[in-house]
């Protein structure tokens, strides 16, 4: 296993190594803390688990937070074309890949998603800081990559074309649940449509496809890690996520998986 992986990757130093830990720690410590009903404080979940009330927490609207969390890490990509001017071909997909992938998120805050609820701040600070730093060590390992040998097994084309799957599938999908609601319909409703009917997340799903198309592209350890501690993190808050729709859903299906068709 350990050789697979040699050859999967580019030889790490020992920051690189050091902070992989970090995005596998904290984002699979959250997405436990969301089996276990402890949930990051947005969307649905907005007091939900929670012994204080929203009302005395301090928060913002949810656009306003997705915004605040997107822009940081879409900049930081956006930089790295200056920071980083040269650089071989899998620099420049990473690069590329990592902002188009924010960039994206702040379109569909501004034009696709309906919100109906709010974000407290203390969950946007966490998720803020760890989209912004995730998105520099992955940048920041590609530059250490840079002038190394290349991985013996090179998955350069196979990620990018997974991060395509990954990001269209993730856009189709998000743009059905935009449908369930007119403009100022704040009622939640079982979404049907595409992957609807077999898992209540499948823009979860393809997000997790897309991140791991960004890592396969790297081919990096942080970016691995990275995408180890995305799809910890979806796992769970698809988990609770199908459990609300049980409990509020009389009707719910209950062949509905959560994130993997027939599996999960």
């Amino acid at each position: 296993m350990e050789s697979v992986l040699l050859k999967l990757i580019f030889p790490s130093p020992f920051l690189i190594k050091a902070m992989s830990a970090v995005p596998v720690a904290t984002l699979g410590y959250v997405g436990l803390s969301e089996v276990r009903g402890k949930h990051m404080q947005y969307s649905k979940f907005l007091n939900v688990g929670e012994k204080k009330p929203a009302g005395k927490k301090l928060q913002v609207s949810s656009r306003t937070g997705m915004l605040i969390a997107y822009t940081p890490p879409f900049l930081a990509g956006a930089a790295s074309f200056a920071i980083f001017p040269d650089g071989d071909l899998r620099f420049l997909l990473v690069k590329s890949t990592l902002t188009f992938h924010f960039f994206k998120r702040i379109l569909e805050v501004l034009f696709v998603h309906r919100y109906s609820g709010g974000m407290a701040v203390e969950s946007l600070i966490p998720i803020a800081l760890s989209y912004f730093t995730s998105s520099v060590f992955v940048i920041y390992a590609q530059q250490l990559a840079q002038g190394l040998p290349e991985p013996a097994i090179d998955m350069m084309y196979p990620g990018l074309v997974l991060f395509l799957i990954g990001i269209s599938g993730n856009f189709y999908h998000h743009c059905l649940l935009s449908k369930l609601r007119g403009r100022r319909d704040k009622e939640y409703r079982v979404p049907e449509g595409g992957l609807f009917d077999l898992v209540i997340c499948p823009h979860y799903l393809f997000e997790i496809l897309g991140i791991l198309g960004i890592s396969l592209t790297a081919q990096t350890l942080y970016a691995f890690a990275f995408s180890v501690g995305t799809t910890l993190y979806l796992t769970g808050r698809s988990y609770s996520t199908r459990r609300w729709y049980l409990s509020q859903f009389k009707d719910f299906p209950k062949d509905v998986k959560a994130l993997v068709p027939f599996v999960f």
